[in-house]
């Protein structure tokens, strides 16, 4: 019986951690790191791009990446943050509701993929890009393609084995219990761990964001649209627009 008290506390301390303690640490890292890096490393809040080095596959790839995470992004935070009833009071069928989320999300998902695996590719073949390329960049990349490949994975195996989960009455009522401030981690734990494993994953990108290049995806050229014009002289006469007249220098009074 103490065995078995023992391990049933072990187990839920340790579902305490990780699905109330992780949230939340993950969490306030993102808002005090973003605050701490614009406040002490404004210059580092920068994509540090390497289009300079080589653009044919960055023309490839970064529309392929981007476009496919943006989607990727909107559906979940419409799976997860609008409940179920919401949906069906507006005449949306479940059926109807995970066939449309399947199919952009598979489309979206296996887009960002590709572009990542291209950018991925060229960061490792061209040279000037892998000098370019930091530790920092090689973490960012391993975390990102983690939890893309994840839930990408949930999802396909899910759907594929005749078996889907429907996530939006465990993952989504659970993740909104956080902001609630009431954390429900049974509703968590009756996911499959192929979707636990991906909100880890996607809780540790979170956490490691405002640390990376990520930053860039809260940055607007706002400024610009009231920045007065910069006008641009050169200091030599030389290259100015009217013509020099032609003669002997004077060179002393």
């Amino acid at each position: 019986m103490t065995i078995a008290a023992s391990s049933a506390d072990t187990s839920s301390a340790l579902n305490v951690f990780l699905w109330v303690g992780v949230p939340y640490a993950a969490l306030a890292t993102f808002i005090v790191g973003h605050i701490w890096r614009y406040r002490y490393d404004k210059f580092g809040w920068t994509t540090r791009s390497t289009q300079l080095y080589e653009r044919r596959l960055l023309r490839i790839g970064s529309p392929l990446f981007h476009f496919g995470i943006l989607l990727v992004a909107l559906g979940h935070i419409g799976g997860l943050l609008i409940p179920e009833p919401w949906t069906k009071a507006i005449g949306i069928s479940e059926s109807a509701y995970h066939a449309v989320a399947f199919t952009l999300g598979t489309i979206a998902g296996l887009a960002a993929v590709t572009g990542a695996v291209i950018l991925i590719y060229r960061r490792r073949t061209v040279g000037p890009v892998f000098m370019a390329t930091t530790r920092n960049d090689k973490a960012m990349y391993v975390l990102l393609m983690a939890t893309i490949l994840l839930g990408l994975g949930a999802t396909l195996i899910g759907t594929l084995t005749g078996h889907p989960h429907d996530y939006r009455l465990t993952v989504a009522p659970w993740f909104r219990s956080i902001f609630y401030l009431h954390p429900d981690t049974a509703l968590i734990l009756k996911a499959p761990i192929a979707y636990q494993l991906h909100v880890l994953a996607a809780w540790a990108l979170i956490a490691f964001w405002p640390f990376s290049r990520l930053v860039h995806v809260f940055s607007a050229p706002v400024g610009y649209l009231t920045r007065p014009y910069i006008v641009y002289r050169s200091r030599d006469s030389r290259l100015g627009n009217s013509p020099s007249r032609r003669g002997w220098e004077r060179i002393g009074s």
